[in-house]
């Protein structure tokens, strides 16, 4: 922000203020403004004749309430515990040439004064907390300018008495709406061409008709001057606009018509008059109704016309509004090709009712074209920053879970990306569940088929080598298992466990390893455990078997 020394009212301060958008402007800029139309300050900052513009200046700015706020002032100070500093200050940083001229600013400018002549309709909006609309633009500019936390917002008449204030804080959607207003104002002031202000309009003095009389002389003369009233009357008529166009016209012929309302009611009471004093002058009578028709039908008709003149050119200006608008949008269309810009045409209807003049007609419909491509402007910039943030963080292969794009771009744009993102990482973690369970499927299709072959198939199990004790050959049954002979009960227990395990070298055997092979010793001697010598094949046989075991489980 930066602070300049410049005076309020001095020609410096009004050439600052002509080559700046002031805060004060910005209502007159988004149309809220009860004071000056956007058009007339269209008009002032194009033209920029010196000695206008500061009488514009003074009418609408510098005298309102400048007495009072200087009173106000102190008070507020009192209220804050701060000093108070006149200030004008720019900001080129936050959109171009904006600026403020602030009412008060504190020493380290987080608070901006604000002060408005006492008006009991204000008051009682600033006593519940309620910023009309038309003071808006004012403080948000001041405080977007400033970079000030709040604006301290006081309606007063210099008094404590009468004195109201509300805080005012910023609001980044409104003042970006703010700047996107300046940016179009400044787009339209580019190519602004000059139409004078229109004066007030007023009928002209229309001429009158002469005065109509009859009178019956004697019984069956009549007296008037008919034949010149309707020469008078037709000439009044030939000369009211038959196709009005502008402002003056319309007023002309509604004027005239008036005329010949006049007219219509001084023919009857001509009529009534003669009549009164003469039962039968039928010639009179026709010519009497024949010019009060010519005047009732000349008067309905200019009414008629009037109005659908009016009308015809009302819907001409709402549908060159609507036109541009449509042309506004497909220029924006062109900068985000990837979706459809849905915008909202603005309600031009509701902006022209009510309104009469030509005038104020095409300023409300031009206003509200203006309000239109700032929103669609806005609209397309946050659209451009969605589809860039799409395309640099969603992968090609994802865009195809993403055909309601065209939606999607209408939320805001931290909603928009949590949306994408969620939806991405949803896909992400449905694929790996996909994949898992296909895994899962393929494992046990594999699994079933081998159980299946498993069991079609025959096992043939591998011959061992026999085994060639000092004994003598190990004999096998028929399923390639060594064949366990029974013991003679007879037989006596001469081979001890150290013998076996001489057999058998390297492999050593415990007794406690035997039983559990289901062979047990059939005598002692001493500590050592004896067994028949026919225990031996069956040793060898239950080995056999249990190393089978073991290689095929390993082999499972």
């Amino acid at each position: 922000m930066k602070i300049h020394n410049l005076i309020q009212g001095s020609p410096g301060w009004l050439e600052f203020r002509l080559n700046r958008h002031g805060a004060s402007e910005a209502a007159a800029m988004l149309g809220v403004s009860t004071k000056v139309k956007r058009s007339e300050l269209l008009r002032m900052k194009a033209t920029g004749l010196p000695q206008e513009f500061s009488d514009w200046v003074q009418r609408y700015i510098l005298d309102y309430g400048h007495e009072v706020e200087a009173l106000a002032r102190p008070i507020v100070e009192r209220m804050i515990g701060e000093d108070l500093y006149p200030a004008t200050c720019s900001n080129e940083d936050v959109g171009g040439n904006l600026s403020a001229s602030c009412d008060g600013l504190t020493m380290l400018g987080d608070t901006v004064f604000e002060h408005k002549q006492w008006n009991e309709e204000l008051a009682e909006s600033v006593r519940a907390g309620v910023l009309p609309e038309e003071h808006k633009p004012q403080t948000q500019q001041q405080l977007l300018v400033t970079g000030a936390a709040k604006v301290k917002f006081v309606v007063s008449d210099g008094t404590e008495v009468n004195m109201v204030m509300m805080d005012v804080y910023p609001e980044l959607e409104y003042q970006r709406r703010i700047v996107d207003g300046w940016r179009q104002f400044d787009e339209d002031l580019a190519n602004y061409a000059h139409e004078p202000a229109a004066d007030p309009v007023t009928a002209q003095a229309q001429e009158a008709l002469p005065a109509v009389f009859a009178q019956v002389s004697g019984s069956l003369s009549v007296s008037s001057n008919l034949d010149l009233f309707g020469v008078a009357l037709r000439a009044f008529v030939d000369r009211i606009p038959k196709k009005p166009e502008t402002d003056q016209e319309f007023a002309d012929t509604e004027a005239a018509c008036k005329r010949l309302k006049e007219a219509e009611d001084r023919l009857a009471a001509a009529e009534d008059s003669a009549l009164a004093s003469l039962t039968n002058v039928e010639k009179m009578r026709r010519t009497v109704a024949d010019l009060k028709e010519l005047a009732r039908q000349t008067r309905l008709a200019s009414e008629k016309l009037v109005k659908a003149r009016k009308e015809a050119i009302r819907t001409e200006i709402v549908v060159q509004a609507r036109q541009d608008m449509t042309a506004h949008v497909a220029s924006l269309q062109k900068i985000i090709p990837e979706v459809k810009l849905a915008v909202a045409m603005p309600d031009f209807g509701t902006a022209i009712k009510g309104l009469k003049t030509l005038s104020s007609i095409r300023d409300a419909a031009a206003t509200a074209l203006a309000n239109g491509k700032v929103e669609a402007n806005q609209l397309a910039t946050d659209i451009r920053a969605m589809l860039d943030w799409f395309a640099e963080n969603v992968p090609e292969e994802y865009r195809g879970l993403f055909r309601d794009l065209d939606d999607l771009v209408t939320m805001a744009p931290k909603h928009f990306e949590v949306t994408v993102s969620g939806r991405v990482e949803q896909h992400k973690a449905q694929e790996a569940a996909r994949l898992e369970a296909d895994r899962e499927r393929i494992r046990k299709e594999e699994q079933a088929k081998a159980e299946q072959q498993l069991q079609a198939t025959p096992q043939q199990v591998a011959q061992p080598t026999p085994l060639h004790g000092a004994h003598g050959v190990v004999a096998y049954e028929g399923n390639g298992l060594p064949r366990q002979p029974s013991p003679q009960p007879d037989e006596p227990a001469t081979l001890s466990l150290g013998a076996i395990n001489t057999r058998l070298a390297p492999i050593g055997l415990t007794a406690a390893g035997l039983a559990e092979l289901g062979i047990t010793h059939s005598a002692t001697h001493k500590a050592a455990k004896l067994y028949r010598e026919s225990d031996f094949d069956r040793i060898c046989a239950a080995l056999i078997q249990h190393i089978e075991a073991v290689h095929q489980t390993a082999a499972a």
